[in-house]
């Protein structure tokens, strides 16, 4: 796996590229709420000691922010029979975070079949 080393902590560039959306990185730009998001998404365990962190990050564009959280999202989805812990919880780490933030999840799982259910 490629690594990076900023500011004293190590990051995964698949990741911070996942997160940004970008193949070509240039590290000095990535804004610290990134940062911190690559951080819990490589190692999950970290969460419940990042939550006060991401419920105040300041985010500058609450929509843009929400697909750095649905990229994650749908790469667990798509590598889950690689290595079904990994990323179950990179994917539950994102949902959570997600829920904390926005309130709700953006691409819940069976939410659309039962609004219909109920119409």
């Amino acid at each position: 796996m490629d690594v990076i080393f900023f500011k004293d902590k190590k990051y995964s560039l698949k990741t911070l590229g996942l997160l940004t959306g970008q193949k070509d990185l240039d590290i000095e730009k990535i804004h610290n709420n990134i940062l911190i998001i690559a951080e819990v998404v490589d190692e999950p365990d970290k969460l419940p000691y990042f939550l006060e962190d991401i419920k105040s990050l300041e985010i500058e564009d609450p929509e843009k922010f929400r697909f750095v959280l649905l990229r994650v999202q749908i790469d667990s989805q798509l590598h889950l029979n690689e290595d079904i812990e990994k990323y179950h919880k990179r994917l539950f780490v994102s949902q959570v975070i997600e829920k904390l933030i926005y309130g709700e999840l953006l691409l819940e799982a069976g939410k659309d079949e039962e609004e219909d259910e109920e119409d």
